[in-house]
């Protein structure tokens, strides 16, 4: 065996071992997100099947993922883009009950389905070799947006376009680390302006502004969520009791029991610490993708469109919602996955150390 024959051995090895990092880090974080939710319930008689369901949903569709993407790298994610606007279009709420349409669009989970469809089949037409295949394969992404708009999910239409784009860029993107750590800062300053009208940090007329956008239905949920993290900060209330604590959830008529923002239905049920976990969930994710062998345009395009759901979920009802986190874990699944087959060096991983050979480089 050559020196080369001996870097490609070492760079496999190196890189099997980066794998079970990541995925152990991924069964401690999720099995810590399930974990909480039972000693929150067991502390304050909640329901945690909720939680649970979603751990186990995302747990399932990032494995499937993982098969699918190894196996069908352009085949799987196209699939799948096509499965969530086919969902969308046989069943346009998802879920039965009360549905708010505004501003998100049927709560956020058309606009969240759409969005993560969009950036599956962004990701296909990366995979493809040929030019003619990958520009066939965005026709999906560009059909999402155009369906949300149709279905009435501005949002929905605007977080479709925005991954399309993304996913254009990431082709001319050398440093995934630096991109990826900018799309985490987007979901964390769209968390944290959802914190600041919960809190009433948000003086003048940007509140207005704020507040009408938001409607002030959404708003008041979010401060009752605000006013019962106070009232229990390290545990919350239990999962699955905002409903029947929240004044505004139990005066409305057409209330789902939510507060329209994931961060701040944790912080409400699960205290401080269910809000860190939901955080380290989704860096876990974005660590997932700057480690990935997959080509720097799948794992970006991946990105986006998952920071797009997280700003949905910021802002909506989207993570209550099964299909929304089975797609989630589908994506970042196949935006991970090794395939048998080896894709073209042109749109290999960036940042590859000098002298690594075949080495896949972070």
């Amino acid at each position: 065996m050559g020196s080369s024959g001996l870097t490609s051995a070492s760079g496999q090895d190196a890189d099997g071992e980066r794998r079970i990092v990541v995925d152990a880090a991924g069964v401690v974080v999720l099995g810590a997100c399930a974990g909480w939710s039972l000693v929150t319930a067991a502390m304050h008689d909640g329901r945690p099947e909720g939680v649970l369901l979603a751990v186990l949903a995302v747990a399932a569709g990032y494995a499937a993922g993982r098969i699918g993407g190894a196996l069908l790298p352009v085949g799987a994610p196209c699939a799948g883009a096509l499965a969530g606007i086919g969902l969308t279009v046989a069943v346009p709420h998802l879920a039965p009950g009360p549905q708010i349409t505004t501003p998100l669009g049927h709560a956020g989970a058309t606009a969240a389905v759409l969005t993560l469809s969009a950036g599956a089949a962004c990701c296909a037409a990366w995979a493809a070799r040929v030019p003619a295949a990958r520009l066939a394969l965005r026709l999906p992404a560009a059909g999402a947006a155009v369906l949300a708009a149709v279905l009435g999910s501005a949002t929905g239409c605007v977080a479709c376009v925005g991954v399309l784009l993304c996913s254009l860029a990431a082709g001319r993107t050398r440093h995934r680390g630096a991109a990826l750590a900018a799309l985490g800062a987007v979901a964390v300053l769209v968390t944290g302006l959802t914190w600041a009208v919960a809190a009433r940090a948000v003086e003048g007329g940007h509140a207005a502004a704020l507040e009408e956008r938001l409607t002030p239905h959404r708003v008041r949920l979010w401060q009752d969520a605000w006013h019962l993290l106070r009232d229990d900060t390290a545990l919350g209330v239990g999962p699955g009791r905002f409903g029947e604590l929240s004044q505004t959830s139990a005066q409305s008529l057409l209330s789902d029991g939510k507060p329209h923002s994931a961060p701040l239905q944790q912080a409400a049920e699960q205290g401080i610490v269910g809000v860190a976990l939901l955080a380290a969930a989704f860096g876990w994710v974005l660590y997932a993708l700057w480690r990935s062998p997959r080509p720097t345009p799948v794992a970006l395009t991946a990105g986006a469109a998952l920071t797009a759901l997280a700003v949905i979920a910021a802002l909506g009802n989207a993570l209550s919602f099964t299909a929304v986190s089975v797609g989630a874990g589908l994506l970042a699944g196949m935006a991970t996955a090794r395939p048998l087959t080896d894709e073209p060096s042109s749109r290999t991983p960036d940042t590859r150390p000098r002298g690594a050979g075949r080495t896949p480089a972070w």
